[in-house]
């Protein structure tokens, strides 16, 4: 399918198609569909080397791309080391335009303030900005992307398949359980993030991951329980947030 006839998609008939397919067959249909134009995210999360390993088995080129926001982990850059020496994984890595020590100079530690517009404004720039360039440059049509109904209210309401920002979203794991993740990764002996065993089950910057509590969700170790998404999954516009209501999503 052509890049402007991919941008036509029925996005009812397409995710009526593809609920209930499995996640290598979403995938495929993804590679068939957007050809090129096809992307994917990782953020080298805890449960990342599944969908790094799923896709890259059935597309090997695919552009992987990592949001270096400046506040990771030291544990996560070795960790998108080993993965992308083990996968051999096509990485384009992004970042904003100015270091992180830059935005402290100007903005001081907007994590301290328990502010959620002060943490929207620091993903803004770190790590929604960045993307929006590298699919830009990349000139993506569409990417993949690991999200889980389980993991957040957001999540929960999305199908296979979205129009977000002009370009499609498609979600081959989307109705895996933590179970499922966890089966994938014994049967293909791939490693979970170091930190997941120091108690961390959602990991990203270091200045907004704790990890979890007892009874806590895994979601909850992130953003001080402020928030749940960093921006990068969310509706961009109003016109979006509608065009999702009224897909059902």
């Amino acid at each position: 399918m052509s890049p402007s006839a991919a941008t036509e998609l029925d996005l009812s008939a397409v995710n009526a198609q593809l609920e209930g397919k499995s996640a290598a067959d979403i995938v495929r249909w993804a590679a068939d569909t957007f050809g090129s134009g096809l992307v994917m995210s990782t953020s080298f999360g805890v449960q990342s080397a599944v969908m790094l390993h799923l896709v890259t088995r059935i597309i090997p080129e695919v552009p992987v791309i990592f949001i270096d926001t400046g506040f990771h982990f030291l544990d996560t850059y070795r960790f998108a080391d080993q993965l992308t020496q083990q996968l051999k994984l096509n990485l384009k890595i992004y970042q904003a335009p100015h270091s992180s020590a830059w935005t402290i100079a100007r903005h001081g530690k907007l994590w301290e303030s328990q502010s959620v517009d002060d943490l929207n404004t620091l993903d803004r720039i770190h790590k929604v900005e960045p993307m929006n360039r590298a699919l830009d440059e990349l000139g993506a049509t569409a990417t993949l992307a690991g999200l889980r109904r389980g993991q957040t209210e957001h999540r929960k309401h999305l199908p296979p398949v979205v129009l977000q920002a002009g370009r499609h979203k498609v979600h081959p794991i989307l109705t895996w359980s933590s179970k499922d993740v966890h089966d994938y990764l014994i049967q293909h002996e791939l490693p979970y993030h170091p930190l997941r065993e120091a108690g961390y089950a959602s990991i990203g910057d270091w200045y907004n991951t704790l990890p979890l509590q007892a009874g806590q969700h895994e979601r909850e170790g992130r953003f001080g329980g402020l928030k749940q998404e960093c921006g990068l999954h969310l509706p961009q516009t109003p016109q979006e947030d509608a065009s999702r209501e009224s897909s059902g999503l």
